[in-house]
């Protein structure tokens, strides 16, 4: 008989807790060491697994929240993720070796070089994230190949050689918000989604038919590459299937009218030529004919007018102004100006041209920029030349050619700040003060914030915010330019262009957010404050994490350490600099939710001053910066206020 709770004996409470404790230790300890062996055998399937060398059998994989081997993510000491990328791997996945993880919920493999069938994934129940992007997966997709996996929210499968139809069981899950199906060799018709998804792409593979009601809000690009489709975004579908007999009747039709066309044609020259003078007797060069022109002075001028107008008028067309009042000039003159080299990467190249009218312009030439067809890439322009801010250079004109594009803007004389910031020696000027860099910081600030409320349907209104895109004019005063670029950027090229593709979320999920901008931002405020380039500390893809880190590292010791030491600091403005410091590295937060949105970046910017003029306290002192540990395993800042 059990005894009532208020009468139970204490030793007996306290033996029973007691053995539930152990019994929960035990049964971690059990789950742990399972987790291990089944890494380890996960592990043996793999080719290339020297890479994997530091999972070995002398420690567990997680403690608590703190992984013990690279690669692995943990939840209160289980397994909760894996995240093996651009590693060379490849081999056959031992998935059931997965499957008996409990508590796995993402798992990515982009950027390897697997190479077998789809693996078959669906036993893993509670997963949530599925990344195989980038690798050389091949054949079909069972139709039930999801089928079970409730749980899943984000898949991408992008960039390897799938075939066959898309798998009917992607649209019987709840919980799907991104699906990434692009650049493959997909075939038949898109499957309807029952439910609304936030991302997604079925680009450049062979698919037809009409495109679902539930994906006609998604942009044109997640389309392209699919001459099949139809229906919005794309153009209309037709509306019926014409018969034989329709098309003969249409053929006849057809050769009827080009012979009408081609009579009249053969009429119209034969009055021609019988209303001209015979000229096969005198047969004049077209030099002679020039200088029998030129004594009838007053036809000459008027046939020069003309000709003159219709030229400049197809050149203009062809170099396409997006603001009325600027001064317009032809492509032409464009081309002919003495021309000097600004830059040159394998994206694009920037000349300074020197027109005879004095003005002085830029022209920049993108090489990989077919994402949109002309009528949307036009529209697009459109769009960025009804942008007006002191802090964005304003496009002044565009060229369209399908291989090419050009953007003319305003040559800025005091360069980029990436010179100012790291080139400055050279050009015999002073290192900028602390509140230069604070202007400028103030000013990128404002331009964003203005790209943010008049570009609201852009993730990422900038999407490409880095030092080298950030101009100073005579005032030093940022402005800012190649913003609202990304949708017109090929989407397969995009990944090594853009910064916002080496961001925490891109780099761990395949994705950006609208707080992408934000991280950029924090990056470049971290470069300002430190005067070192993240590419100093690791080429590729993770130098601006490495970046962070380092002062996570420093600062976390002492904040003299981080700061420029070309840069003037008073013990005033020292306290200013860490309040900057502390924002930037909020900006940076690992965590999307946990990283703040640009309106309150923002406003926590504006209320930084040169200096601070309050009477010092002697208690607190202000090199003194709280370091604390994110979920994510990186130290971050802890911010008042």
């Amino acid at each position: 008989m059990a005894l009532p709770t208020s009468l139970t004996p204490w030793p007996f409470t306290f033996l029973l807790s007691s053995s539930l404790l152990f019994l929960s230790h035990i049964l971690l300890i059990v789950t742990a060491s399972s987790d291990k062996e089944l890494l380890l055998k996960f592990k043996s399937s793999i080719e290339n697994n020297h890479v994997l060398s530091l999972w070995n059998e002398s420690v567990h994989p997680c403690s608590g929240q703190a992984p013990n081997w690279p690669y692995v993510q943990c939840y209160k000491g289980h397994v909760w993720g894996l995240t093996l990328e651009n590693m060379g791997l490849k081999g056959v996945l031992d998935v059931q070796a997965l499957e008996e993880l409990p508590f796995l919920r993402t798992l990515s493999l982009m950027n390897n070089d697997f190479d077998t069938e789809w693996p078959d994934m669906n036993d893993i129940l509670g997963l949530k994230t599925l990344y195989l992007s980038n690798n050389k997966f091949y054949g079909e997709v069972p139709a039930q190949a999801f089928q079970g996996m409730k749980w899943l929210k984000k898949i991408h499968l992008s960039h390897n050689q799938f075939t066959g139809l898309i798998p009917i069981s992607l649209t019987a899950m709840p919980r799907l918000v991104e699906l990434r199906l692009n650049a493959n060799n997909f075939s038949g018709s898109i499957p309807d989604f029952p439910h609304s998804l936030q991302s997604f792409s079925v680009a450049d593979n062979q698919l037809e038919g009409e495109i679902p009601n539930s994906l006609r809000d998604m942009p044109l690009s997640a389309f392209s590459g699919n001459e099949g489709l139809c229906g919005a975004p794309l153009g209309a579908c037709s509306s019926k299937r014409k018969s034989p007999l329709s098309i003969i009747v249409a053929v006849v039709l057809v050769i009827v009218a080009l012979g009408v066309i081609g009579a009249v044609v053969l009429l119209v020259l034969r009055r021609r030529r019988e209303q001209e003078p015979d000229m096969s007797a005198e047969n004049p060069s077209p030099m002679s004919h020039k200088k029998e022109r030129s004594r009838e002075p007053s036809d000459e001028g008027s046939h020069r007018s003309q000709t003159s107008s219709r030229n400049s008028g197809r050149d203009i067309t062809r170099l396409s102004f997006v603001r009325d009042y600027r001064d317009q000039f032809d492509l032409h003159e464009l081309l002919r100006a003495s021309a000097e080299i600004l830059g040159s990467g394998y994206y694009s190249s920037s000349y300074k041209a020197s027109l005879l009218n004095g003005a002085v312009m830029v022209v920049k030439r993108f090489k990989k920029m077919n994402n949109l067809g002309r009528e949307e890439f036009q529209e697009h322009m459109r769009r960025i030349g009804r942008l007006n801010h002191p802090n964005l250079l304003p496009l002044v004109a565009y060229y369209y050619r399908k291989e090419e594009k050009l953007f003319v803007t305003d040559f800025v004389h005091n360069g980029s700040l990436a010179i100012r910031l790291h080139g400055y020696e050279s050009l015999g000027q002073p290192s900028l003060d602390w509140a230069s860099r604070l202007k400028i910081v103030k000013g990128i600030a404002k331009g964003l914030e203005y790209l943010y409320s008049e570009m609201p349907r852009l993730i990422a209104p900038h999407g490409h915010l880095k030092s080298s895109n950030v101009l100073l004019n005579e005032s030093l005063e940022a402005v800012l330019t190649d913003y609202g670029l990304v949708p017109v950027i090929n989407q397969d090229l995009a990944p090594d262009i853009n910064v916002i593709y080496k961001s925490p979320e891109y780099l761990q999920h395949g994705r950006i957010t609208k707080k992408t901008d934000v991280w950029c931002l924090g990056i470049l405020i971290l470069e300002i404050l430190t005067g070192n380039l993240p590419a100093n500390f690791l080429q590729g893809k993770g130098s601006e994490l490495s970046l962070i880190n380092w002062v996570h590292n420093v600062a976390s010791e002492s904040t003299d350490e981080v700061f420029d030491k070309n840069m003037e600091v008073t013990k005033n403005s020292e306290r200013e600099m860490i309040k900057l410091l502390k924002i930037a590295l909020a900006c940076c937060e690992w965590d999307v939710d946990k990283r703040w949105d640009l309106q309150e970046v923002v406003d926590r910017i504006h209320q930084v001053k040169e200096r601070d003029n309050e009477d010092d306290n002697p208690s607190s002192n202000a090199s003194e910066v709280d370091v604390k540990q994110s979920e994510s395993g990186e130290a971050s800042f802890s911010i008042d206020g």
